[in-house]
């Protein structure tokens, strides 16, 4: 339930997260004298602010400094008080379109490009994650002799991404013609109907193939393709399902006060580089955008579960393809963060690259 505020008391919360976002320093009622039109008392300020303590939105580090946003306050602050930028989402989508080249980069330069775009916009750390293979659909396949007795299976996901398995070709029936010519032509028959009965569908999907249609005398086929596109699945999973594309650890350390000292930010970076799993199940998760109106998810300080970013905040949303989403996009900096961007800023790239994606898509299949 929405904490209730009086005007004068949003309006003193709201100038308190602004200043100690700017400068990183505890916040005085003389300090914020100047944020009100008409002016105020510094003592009207701060009686604002001992309520705000005393209700848990503000506290003193010490006794004897000013005020600073506990992690509900940052809440209040971004579910009541703030709306993100359109102007500034306007200006993050023609900068995404300006730099990145999607016919040129492939999917994933794209999504690293993305990724350092943000971070050094932000002077955060920008996550980025790869389309996932269990939504990722079948574009093409096709299987190639190599040499005799060998074939390579080849797929390509419509996310441009290419995997292939070797496979053997099993022996020929004694009546049937066994040169190379004819296991060319008995390949492209496979590969169309592989095509035919897999093309759109995601790898997992294998289940679906009905060999009756395709006839006896490619049976012998059947188990050895079942078991290459299986292993094709199950190496995309491992591979993919959890990589996170990670850019702004340097612009973090050099422009944010708070990851000065280099052992404030090793816990962090054992996450990002170690158990990035952990990380990607909590972006991936999708914002209640019925509820909220948005689809982006804030969790701020405590409301992280992972221990090493219980002092940061994560803004995060997800890519879609369609309807689905497929991936996501975050910015993990501290919880003095400017949520007006950064909301405004992922929102706009998650919409910027669901349509990058599709156009991308349906310009190859035009091709």
């Amino acid at each position: 339930m929405p904490m209730k505020l009086s005007v004068r008391q949003q309006q003193v919360l709201g100038a308190t997260v602004r200043h100690y976002i700017a400068t990183a320093r505890p916040v005085g009622s003389e300090a914020l004298v100047d944020e009100f039109h008409p002016r105020v008392s510094p003592a009207t300020i701060r009686n604002a602010m001992g309520f705000l303590e005393k209700v848990g939105l503000l506290y003193q580090p010490h006794t004897s400094a000013g005020r600073v946003p506990s992690d509900s306050g940052y809440r209040v602050y971004v579910d009541q008080l703030i709306t993100p930028s359109d102007t500034f989402s306007r200006q993050v989508d023609q900068i995404l379109s300006e730099q990145l080249n999607w016919e040129e980069l492939g999917i994933e330069a794209a999504l690293r490009g993305a990724a350092q775009i943000l971070s050094t916009l932000s002077g955060y750390i920008a996550l980025v994650t790869m389309p996932q293979p269990d939504t990722a659909q079948l574009r093409h396949l096709h299987l190639v002799q190599i040499d005799p007795g060998r074939a390579m299976l080849i797929v390509v996901l419509d996310s441009y991404e290419t995997q292939s398995a070797l496979m053997s070709i099993p022996e020929v029936p004694r009546e049937t013609p066994s040169d190379p010519e004819h296991i060319d032509r008995e390949l492209q028959i496979l590969s169309n109907f592989l095509n035919e009965q897999l093309r759109g569908r995601s790898l997992k999907e294998i289940s679906v193939l009905d060999w009756s249609e395709l006839g006896r005398e490619f049976e012998r086929y059947a188990d050895l393709l079942r078991l290459s596109l299986s292993e094709l699945h199950r190496r995309s999973q491992l591979s993919i399902s959890t990589q996170i594309l990670i850019n702004g650890v340097a612009e973090l350390l050099r422009r944010q006060p708070e990851f000065a000292e280099i052992h404030q930010i090793q816990t962090i970076m054992q996450l990002l580089e170690s158990e990035q799993d952990q990380l990607w199940s909590l972006i991936f998760e999708s914002a209640d955008s019925e509820t909220t109106g948005r689809r982006v998810t804030v969790r701020i300080g405590s409301e992280n579960p992972l221990e090493p970013i219980r002092t940061c905040a994560l803004v995060s949303a997800t890519y879609q393809r369609g309807l689905v989403p497929v991936g996501s996009v975050g910015m993990l900096g501290p919880t003095r963060m400017v949520y007006e961007d950064t909301i405004a800023m992922v929102e706009a790239t998650a919409n910027y690259l669901s349509g990058a994606l599709s156009q991308a898509v349906n310009y190859k299949d035009d091709g």
